[in-house]
């Protein structure tokens, strides 16, 4: 099996490794243009490195060579597609898997979820999909209760204060998050704290360890992070056999635990819905509040549809769908921040893109943060406009890249969810401001995140 403290620089190297290790085939070039590798045994990783993400690599790649284009991982070419015509062309039935759980358990080491055959991945996948929606249902007051704590927060802080974003958002995921999974004992701030703090070292290896084999090289970063680890199992295979023994079942470990999964599958899920989870909520979360800094008059045009459709109640589970305008703000915040710049899949069948083929087996880049930025798909493609997302092509072009309809990801249908519960609680109560002169620079990993703190103030709408 490749190397991965070698071979992986984010979370789709890991898949790379994955899947060669799963799928061997042919290691043909694929005659589909693109760079030469610049070292025979490591192809062109050190190219990666060097721009810092492969979604820069990515775009730089596309810039030269086109909308189709190769590059290679070690001794095995690996195939990019770079526009929205192109992807559509890519026709690939492997959709019993989730690339970026897929990613994930490959990089935890979790081989169940990569080798049991299709029915096994399709059980799980309704399962995993069934306990989120489950989780909603039973727990939405729980949401809101959260986030009117956040907001209640801000609100009594003195005009012009500054108010780290990033801080207190991952704080609202981590709280919803673990609660609604794990269930109560989680309102517990210690055992938040303990998490948190788990979570951080997993996911902080996950972003920089994994870039450049620095992990490997320092026996003290491994082994904290191998602590980490073990702990955060420990812990979610501790509380699934309480649970289990419990006759309430209302969070999603409960669902898991009401099927047929093993333990170890369990608490396998259990551990991608909370690292993702958190991370995918928070970001969304974050890069929603900073757009809406930006323009007073989209905050007011916000305000207007939640008056409009909640009057002075507050919102439901079932009212999130009729607040349109919401959801353009938070399709265009994806697409504006680029929040997921990269997807994968596995060409299990040959198939063909323009006049390239792909062979059986190749892994397949969706490089979405150079489509999500594509000026002839997207008008202003750096300008945050959620007006865009009134037009039904604008809506279709979003959905054929999976961020919305029935491919989206379950960690993402979730984060929406909270963050229709935060803009529609915060829209109506308070305007956010940001501050002049801040730069905020991006840190393009599988989820994109701001490089250093981000702050805003807040003043009362009344």
């Amino acid at each position: 099996m490749l190397d991965f403290a070698i071979f992986a620089v984010t979370f789709v190297i890991i898949l790379v490794g994955a899947v060669l290790y799963l799928y061997p085939s042919s290691r043909r070039a694929s005659g589909i243009p693109g760079p030469n590798p610049t070292d025979d045994k490591d192809g062109n990783l050190q190219d990666i490195v060097n721009k810092g993400s492969l979604h820069e690599f990515l775009v730089d790649l596309h810039q030269e060579f086109g909308s189709v284009a190769s590059f290679w991982f070690g001794g095995r070419p690996v195939v990019s597609l770079g526009s929205l015509k192109q992807l559509q062309q890519h026709i690939n039935p492997n959709h019993t898997t989730d690339s970026f759980e897929t990613m994930l358990k490959s990089l935890l080491g979790y081989q169940s979820g990569l080798g049991g055959g299709s029915s096994e991945a399709i059980m799980r996948k309704k399962v995993y999909d069934s306990g989120i929606n489950n989780t909603l249902n039973n727990n939405f007051p729980l949401v809101l209760k959260i986030v009117d704590e956040l907001v209640g927060k801000w609100k009594s802080y003195p005009e012009g204060q500054h108010i780290p974003l990033c801080a207190h958002l991952i704080g609202l995921s981590m709280k919803t998050v673990t609660q609604l999974a794990l269930g109560e004992l989680f309102t517990d701030n210690s055992r938040i704290i303990a998490f948190r703090k788990n979570h951080d070292a997993i996911w902080s290896e996950i972003g920089k360890g994994y870039l450049d084999g620095s992990l490997e090289k320092s026996a003290t970063r491994k082994g904290h992070y191998e602590k980490a680890l073990t702990e955060m199992e420990s812990v979610l295979l501790s509380l699934a056999k309480e649970r289990k023994s419990q006759r309430k079942r209302s969070v999603f470990v409960d669902t898991l635990l009401q099927s047929s999964l093993t333990e170890r599958q369990t608490m396998e899920d259990c551990m991608v819905f909370t690292l993702a989870g958190c991370v995918i909520t928070a970001n969304l979360c974050i890069w929603a509040l900073h757009f809406l800094s930006t323009s007073e008059e989209v905050q007011d045009k916000l305000c207007q549809e939640i008056e409009q459709v909640l009057g002075s109640g507050q919102i439901s589970l079932e009212q999130i769908p009729k607040l349109r305008y919401c959801q353009q703000i938070l399709n265009e915040t994806v697409r504006t921040a680029k929040l997921t710049p990269v997807a994968a899949r596995l060409q299990q069948v040959e198939g063909k893109v323009d006049q390239h083929v792909i062979p059986k087996e190749t892994l397949v880049i969706y490089a979405l943060g150079v489509v999500l930025q594509d000026s002839d798909t997207w008008s202003g493609p750096s300008r945050f406009d959620p007006a865009r997302f009134e037009e039904e092509s604008t809506r279709r072009n979003f959905c054929l890249l999976g961020f919305s309809g029935n491919q989206t990801c379950p960690e993402l249908r979730f984060a929406y969810t909270v963050a229709t519960v935060l803009l529609s609680t915060l829209a109506r109560q308070l305007k956010v401001h940001r501050l002049k002169g801040q730069v905020l620079e991006v840190k393009s990993e599988l989820v994109s995140t701001p490089k250093d703190e981000t702050w805003i103030t807040v003043s009362s709408r009344k």
